[in-house]
């Protein structure tokens, strides 16, 4: 919770993937708020009033996968809703021609993208979507030690590099750096 909140001001692109691990690990624990207790928010050492809003926030999460019906698999729509920013920033981005650093870096991005759709095959994502999805599975590729291989690493920094443009514009967008209210 805490985590999420200082990633989410700072670094949207951490805060999705932070918020991934989360779903993850809810779904771990069963979506049993009593195994989070005891795997999770125990090892924080919280005083009792942090620790009670801790509670409370896992459980408000466990209560939305449940009404939303993502208690095996999915997103949650405040996650959803993130990933929908980012690729209409993505969009708006892409046809400003002031911005030619962000569209040269997507398309040196873009064979990737294409080539990880392909070998998902199942509902195709959006590119910014197919962007995270691959940089969460380097993370769990990382978090299990696998072995990874160069031609994955490449295309991950490329895609992590294009991810961090895009954060970029869109800390800015929040802060009306972006597109200055008087240049709209």
């Amino acid at each position: 919770m805490y985590i999420a909140s200082k990633k989410h001001k700072e670094n949207i692109a951490e805060y999705l993937l932070y918020m991934w691990q989360i779903e993850d690990l809810i779904r771990a624990n069963g979506l049993d708020i009593d195994r989070i207790k005891a795997n999770v928010i125990d090892r924080f050492n919280l005083d009792p009033s942090q620790e009670k809003e801790m509670v409370e926030w896992y459980e408000s999460l466990i209560d939305m996968m449940r009404r939303e019906n993502v208690e095996k698999s999915g997103h949650l729509q405040l996650n959803k809703n993130v990933i929908i920013q980012l690729t209409d920033l993505h969009l708006a981005l892409l046809k400003d021609p002031r911005f030619p650093e962000y569209t040269a870096e997507f398309y040196k991005t873009l064979p990737f993208i294409v080539e990880l759709r392909a070998k998902a095959g199942d509902k195709p994502l959006g590119e910014i979507e197919t962007c995270f999805n691959a940089l969460y599975g380097m993370l769990m590729l990382r978090l299990q030690s696998k072995e990874i291989t160069p031609e994955t690493k490449n295309a991950i920094t490329q895609i992590s590099r294009f991810i961090a443009l895009l954060t970029k514009d869109y800390h800015l967008d929040r802060e009306d750096k972006l597109f200055p209210p008087e240049e709209q």
